[in-house]
């Protein structure tokens, strides 16, 4: 997980010029939301995105993040706190656990959790509402069949069934896409986006290669969404 948060960290100043597809992701769960809550936790909560998309009032925002380098980017204000934490941590919840909200979101970034099962007990245990956007298997399916390499991610079947051993959810699987005027941009696109979450799957002899040969001008993405 150091290695995500480094990645995030890096990029952090520019990564709202970057997070194109979290953007979309985080505008679909906030159109999503029936209610209106009042009392809301955002884990993973990064620059602000879902934060600045929210279009009623609201008493209480909690912002959740493992990167310093991103709560300095999110926006401040009397009824908004930014909590260093990393969901990993089950004393993160612990300290959650003290308050009552009316939903927790999180967009984007669940992917990352180390044992997603135990991450989803700890937000059962809280008896909030749930709207989660987690980034899937299908995310690059392209370019992980071009260079032969495993998905870092969870199949959307198997986070599903992780999600449905611990609240009654309903799921949907959505797909985008992200043009780009060249490969080059594109790979450039992965490195400083942060959804790579740091990993570098080739050397540079391959993927030079692989920029060279790359069928598609584009990056295919898929994402779980949970409303519970």
């Amino acid at each position: 997980m150091n290695s995500v948060c480094h990645e995030f960290s890096r990029y952090a100043a520019e990564y709202g010029s970057r997070n194109v597809i979290q953007r979309l992701v985080a505008q679909k769960l906030i159109a999503s939301t029936l209610d209106q809550p009042k009392r809301i936790i955002d884990l993973g909560c990064g620059n602000g995105t879902l934060f600045s998309l929210i279009d009623w009032e609201v008493e209480r925002f909690v912002g959740v993040d493992f990167s310093d380098s991103m709560l300095s980017c999110h926006p401040v204000s009397s009824n908004v706190e930014l909590l260093l934490g990393d969901f990993n941590d089950p004393a993160l919840f612990e300290r959650l656990g003290g308050g009552h909200y009316d939903r927790i979101y999180s967009a984007s970034a669940l992917q990352w959790a180390e044992d997603l099962d135990r991450v989803m007990e700890s937000l059962a245990s809280l008896n909030t509402p749930l709207s989660l956007a987690i980034f899937t298997a299908g995310t690059f399916k392209t370019l992980h069949e071009c260079a032969r390499v495993t998905p870092l991610l969870r199949s959307s079947d198997e986070v599903m069934a992780i999600a449905a051993k611990h609240v009654d959810a309903r799921f949907e699987v959505l797909h985008y896409t992200l043009e780009f005027d060249s490969v080059r941009e594109m790979f450039r696109y992965i490195k400083r986006s942060g959804v790579s979450g740091g990993r570098k799957i080739l050397d540079y002899r391959s993927t030079k290669k692989l920029i060279e040969t790359y069928p598609l001008n584009y990056l295919e993405f898929e994402i779980l969404l949970i409303q519970a």
